[in-house]
């Protein structure tokens, strides 16, 4: 009997010790998916409004000059300043009635500096899917939190190549969350220190499109960020939500802004 009780007694203890392990457990498991889809969308919040009071001062502080533009199809040099550039030994000589020609493969273009890493950005919108964000300077785990970032060493919005902005689908404010939802034609606002530059959503390249028309690559295909002619802007988030197997991307093309008549003209 003696052994019995004993051996009740201890599986009495182990099931209960068991039993508060999984309460508290369950208790932890709770505190964490409140943590992270309520409490990190207020310390987002809490960002965002941070950046957004920093971002007139941004525009107001950009180094902003006016370089010569050439399409890379016409030049593998990189632009310089206007007032740098040197002027070229005349082949004939001019009738000075002559009408001067415009230089058809050099135009100017309004070149700005590129962001501090961790600081407002530019500010993003995307009326299709009700967003209006202010972007940050750089795509660490930090800078994330705080809202969508600029992968530092693409160019800046509205300027030649490819701007990628990256940003998180869930948690943190879920700017991203929506992304899947955009069509061709839509349209995408980005303000920075030159003004305002208009995006056009195109259609996913057949490379990486979906059966439902998204464009969806691996998150080793490097390839969504390399340059290209024109100028592009290319948003990035984890594919499917709540998971980071995949990667949700969408392109859109400058149609309209400061520089686009000078880029599209010379494409």
């Amino acid at each position: 009997m003696y052994v019995l009780r004993t051996v009740r007694q201890r599986t009495i203890r182990i099931v209960r010790g068991s039993g508060w392990t999984m309460i508290w457990l369950g208790v932890y498991l709770i505190g964490f998916v409140a943590y992270q889809l309520w409490l990190t969308n207020l310390l987002t919040a809490r960002d965002q409004a941070a950046l957004a009071a920093a971002l007139e001062s941004r525009f107001a502080q950009a180094d902003v000059q006016v370089v010569e533009y050439r399409p890379r199809a016409l030049s593998d040099t990189p632009p310089i300043a206007a007032d740098e550039a040197q002027p070229s030994e005349p082949t004939s000589i001019s009738d000075p009635d002559d009408e001067a020609q415009p230089d058809q493969a050099t135009n100017l273009l309004l070149k700005e500096g590129e962001g501090v890493l961790g600081e407002a950005f530019a500010q993003l919108r995307i009326p299709a899917i009700g967003l209006d964000v202010t972007l940050v300077e750089g795509v660490r785990r930090r800078d994330l939190k705080k809202g969508p970032g600029h992968l530092t060493g693409t160019p800046v919005p509205g300027q030649p190549g490819n701007s990628v902005i990256s940003g998180h689908r869930t948690t943190y404010g879920a700017p991203f969350g929506s992304l899947n939802e955009l069509l061709p034609g839509d349209r995408i606002e980005v303000d920075t220190a030159i003004g305002t530059h208009l995006f056009e959503v195109r259609e996913a390249p057949e490379r990486c499109r979906s059966e439902h028309g998204l464009c969806v690559v691996k998150p080793t295909e490097l390839w969504v960020t390399e340059a290209r002619d024109g100028a592009w802007l290319t948003l990035t988030t984890c594919h499917p939500k709540f998971s980071a197997r995949r990667r949700l991307i969408v392109f859109a093309e400058l149609i309209d802004g400061p520089n686009a008549d000078t880029i599209r003209g010379s494409a």
